[in-house]
């Protein structure tokens, strides 16, 4: 080798080092598997081929197209459809065959003449790649964990010097690091399904008591595996009464969901055994978790609705660290009962939980939420409170039920913590029978 050929094959590595290093950092790059599977493919057809595809296997046994990129021209019709079935036993062409575990497999000029396919599943990829005029390709296997996922498929025009024998193993370290991208994405999803699977399971139905109507949400952060220790409850109390409940046990993890569980269980229990008032209530339930969860801390609301029948109707109300309830009247006007405000659970026993009682006006809505519902990275929390009390004013004569749903999309759609919801409206004067306060 002279000069020249030394210089010409250091210079033909570095470039499949940097595709190499620009594909492993496009995919790691962030958390949507399918926008890094777009980059992958399109560093792919820029810096390897002239046209990339990557077709993956769903659940049901169908080839999904997932993207295709050609090299210096906006992206067109592939030539194959978006789905696909899984290729059938009559079906022998090279996509096929990599389906099934072969690969990886070079495709030169002469592969790609056009022959007659008997199969259709085999002939729609012919066309494919006619129609994307491959004078050579390489397809390789989407393999992890002894699974084949599906195929990544890389061609060359006449234009450039062909894929060799020499590109199959940089080909296939490709297709392995897009295959534990995938594996690794599919694996976040199972997690993040089963977290808010349990999540879900420890949190209660709300009762419909009398006239008064319920209505509770939990959302999961967006983007992450975890569950958290955010919690709502409603219950009818021994003598009659509504009680209401917000909650959230700080972390998020597996420990911050079982406390969460454990303190719903105890304030119930407290709750229904003590017709006490709610700051009462809160000092109990924080001697309990001293005792039982030293370390751990918790904000938490608690609310107890009450009045004659016919109304008028109150909500006394106790607050550990937790944002205030939100009051929305018929007419949209907005307040939030900021008068028992007290410190986290979990902090010093000796500092007093005062109770508050503000009078329910006739079809008003009282809102309880956790924190993930109005804060954001880097802003002052007075505006995420300022930005609620807006979206609940407009929704003030909805449902109990559109309200919640309504506010989860208009403030969290991509919410980064947990929240929990939990609204209850009042009737209207002179209707349903409620109980008389406990003396």
């Amino acid at each position: 080798m002279d000069e020249y050929d030394v210089d010409e094959a250091l210079q033909q590595a570095l470039d499949r080092l940097t595709a190499l290093a620009h594909i492993s950092s496009a995919l790691a790059g962030t958390l949507d598997a399918r926008a890094g599977l777009e980059r992958a493919c399109r560093i792919l057809a820029q810096r390897l081929g002239d046209w990339c595809a990557i077709d993956l296997l769903a659940d049901d046994g169908r080839l999904e197209r997932i993207t295709a990129s050609r090299r210096g021209t906006p992206p067109r019709d592939d030539g194959r459809s978006v789905t696909a079935t899984r290729p059938p036993e009559a079906a022998t062409g090279p996509l096929a065959r990599v389906l099934r575990g072969a690969g990886p497999l070079l495709l030169t000029e002469a592969d790609l003449r056009p022959v007659l396919r008997h199969d259709p599943w085999d002939a729609a990829e012919d066309r494919a790649l006619a129609q994307q005029e491959a004078a050579c390709a390489v397809i390789a296997p989407l393999r992890s964990r002894r699974e084949v996922l599906g195929a990544v498929t890389v061609a060359r025009t006449g234009n450039r010097p062909p894929l060799t024998d020499s590109d199959l193993p940089l080909v296939e370290d490709i297709a392995h690091r897009i295959a534990l991208a995938i594996d690794n994405a599919r694996l976040h999803r199972e997690t993040e399904h089963i977290a808010e699977r349990l999540q879900r399971s420890l949190l209660p139905a709300v009762p419909q008591p009398n006239h008064l109507t319920l209505a509770a949400r939990y959302a999961p952060a967006h983007g992450t595996a975890e569950v958290g220790g955010d919690w709502y409850d409603a219950f009818v109390l021994p003598a009659g009464r509504t009680a209401l409940i917000i909650g959230d046990v700080t972390g998020h993890d597996l420990h911050a969901a079982v406390t969460m569980s454990q303190l719903r269980n105890m304030l119930r229990g407290i709750a229904c055994d003590r017709q006490e008032p709610p700051g009462r209530i809160l000092h109990r339930l924080d001697l309990a978790q001293h005792a039982l969860y030293p370390g751990t801390t918790a904000s938490c609301v608690y609310a107890v609705v009450q009045g004659p029948e016919g109304g008028p109707w109150q909500l006394d109300h106790a607050s550990a660290g937790h944002p205030p309830p939100l009051l929305v009247t018929r007419d949209g006007d907005t307040r939030f009962l900021e008068g028992s405000a007290g410190v986290l659970l979990g902090v010093d026993t000796a500092l007093p939980r005062p109770s508050a009682t503000d009078p329910l006006p006739p079809l008003s809505t009282v809102l309880l939420y956790t924190d993930g519902l109005i804060e954001r990275r880097g802003e002052n929390l007075d505006r995420g409170l300022a930005r609620l009390r807006q979206h609940a004013a407009a929704l003030s004569r909805e449902a109990p039920d559109t309200l919640c749903d309504e506010l989860l999309t208009g403030l969290a759609p991509d919410a980064t913590d947990d929240i929990a919801l939990l609204a209850l409206r009042i009737p209207t004067a002179g209707a349903g029978r409620f109980a008389r306060p406990h003396h």
